[in-house]
Order: C-alpha cells, then sequence, then structure tokens
C-alpha cells in the first residue's frame, strides 16, 4: 500500500509531497501517466497553515519546567522550539490566552507525578484558535475555529491537543478558559461530595479566587446561605456581586468569632482551598454531619513540602462527635463527570446566569499580563493574593501574528 502524502514546509507554507517524488517535483513523465490528486493538495495546505494570511513561525517559545522547585520562577525556562506538526487526530492551536492555576508550581515540583523528570512542559489550560489540524481530526474542526482545552503543556505561543481533548466554544474569551479547570472542580466537587440541600449553610475560603467565585454561585444556585472568605473590601464587594450572603473580609475581622457569633450550629459544607491554620478553623466550625471538602492548601504550595502546618490530632474526635466527614477532591479522579459539568455552565453563561471573572493584572504597574513571559508574574500576583476572579495571561492578542518569517 502506497505512503501517504507528507505535509511540509516551503518557504512558511506547507506542501504535499505525493510518494515517490522529490521536493521539486519537476520530472518528465511518460505520456498518458498523470499523477494522483494528494489528499492535502498545495492550494488547500497554504490555508492549512496560513490562518488569516499569518503565517505559522518554523520556530515559538514555550515553557519548560528544567528544574523541580516549589519557586516557579526557579523551576521554569523559556525555551525557543520548533512549532510542532499536529498528527492525525491533533489541532494546532494559536493559544490566545492562558490560565493561571495554584497548582501550577505543584506540577513544577514535580508533586503530582513523581516518576516525571525535567524537562516537560508547564500550564494546564488554553484557550485559542485551529490553525493547523490532521486528516481526521477535520471531521470534527475546522481551520479558525475556536477551542479550549484541559491539558499539559499550555504554556506555549501554539500547542498541539488531541482533538478528542478539546472543546469548541463559540468566541475566544477569556471567560471560557476559567471553566476548563476552576469552574469544573466547584461544579463537581459540589455536586458529588457536597450534597447540597437547600437551606444549608455553605463556606467557602478564598472565596473571591478562580475556582472560590463559582462554588459562591452554584451553592446559592442550590439555594443555600452562602459565606465567603476574602483578603479585601475590594473583594468583599465582588462577592456581594455574585450572590455570597456573608463576605467576611479576615484582614478587617475575626473568621472564626464572626462564624461562632453569627452561625453557633456550625457550617454545613465548607469548600476550602487554603489550609494550615483556615483548614483548622473550618473543622472547628463544621454542623453535626458537616462535610468538609478539601480541594487544595495554596498556603504551603511555595514551601519545601508543598504541605502547611496543621494540628490534626483531635481531628478523629472531632469528627467522630459530629458525625462529620472530610473529603478530598483531585479533578483528574472525576474525568467522568467532566463533559456534563462544562456543557453545564456554559450553557448557564450563555444565559447569563454565570459570573466568569477573568483578572488579566489590568490594575498591576508593569501593565496587564500580555505576552508568554508575563506568566511570570501572573504566578507572582496570584501567590500575592491580589486577584480578584481568574488569572489569565493573554498570550497572542488578536489580529497579532508572532510569524517570524
Amino acid at each position: 500500500m502506497p505512503s501517504l502524502p507528507l505535509l511540509v514546509r516551503q518557504g512558511g507554507r506547507a506542501a504535499a509531497l505525493a510518494p515517490g517524488r522529490g521536493r521539486s517535483g519537476t520530472g518528465a513523465r511518460p505520456a498518458g501517466v498523470y499523477p494522483t490528486r494528494s489528499i492535502i493538495d498545495t492550494s488547500y495546505s497554504a490555508h492549512f497553515m496560513d490562518f488569516k494570511r499569518s503565517s505559522i513561525p518554523s520556530s515559538m517559545q514555550k515553557l519548560v519546567v528544567t528544574k523541580l522547585s516549589p519557586s516557579f520562577r526557579e523551576a521554569v525556562s523559556v525555551r525557543t522550539v520548533p512549532v510542532p506538526t499536529p498528527g492525525d487526530a491533533e489541532l494546532l492551536i494559536r493559544n490566545r490566552f492562558v490560565g493561571i492555576n495554584a497548582s501550577d508550581i505543584n506540577y513544577s515540583a514535580g508533586r503530582y507525578d513523581p516518576s516525571l523528570k525535567p524537562p516537560f512542559d508547564a500550564g494546564f489550560e488554553g484557550v485559542g484558535e485551529v490553525v493547523g489540524l490532521g486528516l481526521s481530526a477535520s471531521s470534527r474542526y475546522t481551520v479558525g475555529d475556536s477551542v479550549a482545552y484541559f491539558g499539559s503543556g499550555a504554556f506555549a505561543e501554539y500547542t498541539v491537543v488531541p482533538a478528542k481533548e478539546t472543546v469548541p466554544v463559540p468566541s475566544v474569551k477569556p471567560e471560557f478558559l476559567t471553566l476548563l479547570v476552576s469552574g469544573a472542580t466547584a461544579y463537581i466537587a459540589l455536586k458529588r461530595l457536597g450534597d447540597l440541600t437547600k437551606g444549608e449553610t455553605v463556606l467557602v475560603t478564598a472565596a473571591a479566587g478562580g475556582t472560590g467565585q463559582f462554588a459562591v454561585q452554584f451553592a446559592k444556585r442550590a439555594g443555600c446561605h452562602t459565606i465567603g472568605t476574602c483578603s479585601s473590601n475590594e473583594k468583599a464587594g465582588f462577592l456581594k456581586s455574585i450572590g455570597c450572603d456573608r463576605p467576611i473580609n479576615h484582614t478587617a475581622e475575626d473568621v472564626s468569632k464572626t462564624l461562632r457569633n453569627e452561625f453557633p450550629q456550625g457550617i454545613d459544607v465548607i469548600y476550602e482551598s487554603v489550609g494550615g491554620s483556615t483548614l483548622e478553623l473550618a473543622v472547628n466550625n463544621l454542623a453535626n454531619k458537616g462535610r468538609l471538602i478539601v480541594i487544595g492548601f495554596i498556603s504551603g504550595y511555595q514551601s519545601a513540602s508543598g504541605i502547611p502546618p496543621f494540628r490534626g490530632a483531635t481531628l478523629p474526635v472531632k469528627l467522630l462527635q459530629k458525625s462529620a466527614s472530610v473529603r478530598g477532591f483531585f479533578l483528574p479522579h472525576f474525568l467522568g463527570d467532566y463533559r456534563e459539568a462544562l456543557s453545564s455552565m456554559m450553557q448557564m453563561f450563555a444565559k447569563g446566569e454565570l459570573v466568569c471573572k477573568v483578572d488579566c493584572g489590568e490594575t498591576e504597574p508593569e501593565g496587564r499580563f500580555v505576552g508568554l513571559e508575563s506568566v511570570f508574574r501572573a504566578v507572582d500576583y496570584m501567590y500575592a493574593g491580589k486577584n480578584v476572579g481568574k488569572v489569565v495571561v493573554e498570550v497572542t492578542p488578536a489580529g497579532v501574528s508572532n510569524s517570524k518569517l
């Protein structure tokens, strides 16, 4: 069986080579013998690799973990590499926006997969345009389609992603990016582990952050009384705007005292992402049959161990006395729920029923997070607790080509 034509670059564009022919494609043919049509002919391939008259460059930048460290700046380097070519069932995506997650530094520290050794690519989620695709992937997508994805290697100007792991979106908006990890975590965790009942009280820690904003809204949609901790009056105002019944600015009031005074019967469900002393406070304020969902412990991620100190010697007693429970949630363990969650959230957003707050660092002295190298600033910004909503970096502004040809 003859091999399929090979797509190669010629002058920044792609050209198809039929089997048994050289690059020039010039050579006398016997009379009456005509070349077969390539599956990807020259006219199509020029469009295939030349989206909106912006030739795909031969090289690009991406962020690579070159050293295991909880310090993102120490662990990650900017590398110039060839732009990858999509395989048969893959898409080549020009990233427009990428999302920053607290777990980015857990990944760069090698905590998720100890067998993974540097160098490896960084970044979990992106949204952008399809600028190249394989033959079987073309049954679902075409050049110019807007897609979002949740997978490794997002911190790059271009990323190759299996078509089956992408989600079509109406447009390249950063709001869709907020749903991929942050929104999905809140949606699935509360649905599967929260067992929410109308009239219950729900406490969300770091409520004005990327995932906290969604936990507040989903708890409110379930008919619960929502409480959210935050670190500024600005964040408290944002929480009120998305329906939080009782924002608590922990820099201005004692959270433990507030909870004891205003909610003496305890809290039914706690969505907790800070860890350490905040986790201790959460345990101490659980109601009878309360459910504490641990989705992370960001207060310890920058330490050598990645785990903040926690005084848990009396935890079994406290849980037993209240018939309460502590439940851990890690999104990759619930991928069977992912499609439904994403579809539901996108419908809510389209109907104006879900706020997807994005923070691109507009108030920063150095300006918005634009360009791949600003990922470092964005990570620092999030860990300084400055963000209101999901931290997002604009990798490639609309209408701007990063062609080097």
